[in-house]
């Protein structure tokens, strides 16, 4: 890649700093250019349609559409992009989730600029950039039995603090259905009561406060 035909960049955040500090950082690298950014996710899908970056930074939590819906987005509408999750969320579910989607690496934002632009200029010749801890985090991930799609409602609402009749009128079941959710959730994520599988969830990128 030359001077004259630099990676063009798709910077996808919605915290303004963030934005303007990589905005600068790139534009600052030779072979790299910013050419636009993104606050939401929605915004990011269509500055990608309009722009066609080289590489696109997504964020994970953002408005509007989070990141791994809008990674899927693109990705359903150009099979060949290359986008790298940058984001603070380092839970196993918020890798897995990225990196299905069909994310071609994954950093966090405490990252060394020499990595990120490593990571830019690897991913932009059709390689993944995956750091060990997050492969380690990846692979524990892989190891541990999924979550239905109900359970994940269930897991969602309890993190909400909703109760089981709480829960149970808003998904309009029986509370023993409830139970038999919570107690299939509690075993598969390894925890013996409700505040510790919200924690996990919490910590593990399944549920967001």
């Amino acid at each position: 890649m030359t001077s004259s035909q630099p990676i063009r960049v798709l910077v996808a955040d919605d915290h303004p700093i963030v934005r303007a500090g990589l905005f600068a950082l790139l534009n600052h690298q030779t072979g790299l250019e910013s050419v636009a950014e993104a606050g939401t996710g929605q915004e990011a899908v269509d500055c990608f349609r309009t722009h066609q970056p080289d590489v696109t930074l997504m964020d994970l939590r953002m408005p509007e559409m989070d990141g791994v819906t809008a990674i899927t987005t693109i990705r359903e509408e150009f099979p060949e992009a290359r986008i790298i999750v940058l984001t603070t969320y380092d839970g196993d579910e918020d890798i897995y989730r990225g990196l299905h989607a069909g994310a071609r690496g994954y950093l966090l934002k405490g990252v060394p600029c020499r990595e990120l632009v490593e990571a830019i200029h690897a991913v932009h010749a059709g390689k993944k950039w995956i750091p060990s801890v997050v492969g380690v985090k990846l692979m524990e991930r892989m190891d541990t039995p999924s979550l239905t799609e109900r359970e994940r409602e269930v897991l969602g609402l309890m993190a909400k603090g909703q109760s089981n009749q709480d829960i149970s009128r808003s998904l309009q079941v029986t509370e023993g259905t409830v139970k038999f959710h919570i107690n299939r959730i509690l075993s598969k994520l390894g925890v013996s009561d409700r505040t510790q599988a919200v924690i996990s969830a919490f910590r593990r990128g399944m549920a967001s406060p």
